[in-house]
């Protein structure tokens, strides 16, 4: 929608960074629906992280503080906590997490850029269906 020719890849580019963060905003809705109550922070993982445009377009879209952690592994660094604990390297899951995750990075959503998004989500949901 509105695609012209004087659009050029960084406009492309950053659409999909946004449809994607839209997707996941819409997800969190569903979760949040099923009763787990606000998401006030995220994490980031793997090499998408490593763009600071990504982590800001997330924080903005979702509304809530992305946190950047000392490790670029995800669920594999998770499985890897679990099973420690049910090794008894550590007492339990927060115990393991508070050893070894450390947050290395704060980003905040700015608040005019989380109303513009709000308006273009609105959108994003009417358009995402045709």
């Amino acid at each position: 929608m509105g695609l012209t020719l004087r659009h050029k890849r960084g406009h492309l580019t950053r659409s999909v960074l946004e449809g994607v963060a839209f997707g996941l905003k819409d997800s969190f809705a569903l979760i949040q629906g099923a009763g787990l109550g606000a998401i006030r922070t995220g994490a980031g993982f793997g090499r998408g992280a490593k763009s600071a445009l990504w982590r800001q377009v997330l924080a903005d879209v979702l509304g809530a503080d992305l946190v950047m952690v000392n490790t670029t592994e995800g669920a594999a660094y998770g499985a890897a906590i679990l099973a420690g604990v049910g090794c008894g390297a550590w007492p339990d899951v927060e115990a393991a997490c508070s050893n070894l995750i450390k947050i290395v990075e704060r980003v905040s959503p700015e608040e005019k850029r989380v109303v513009l998004y709000g308006l273009m989500h609105d959108q994003y949901k009417e358009l995402y269906p045709a």
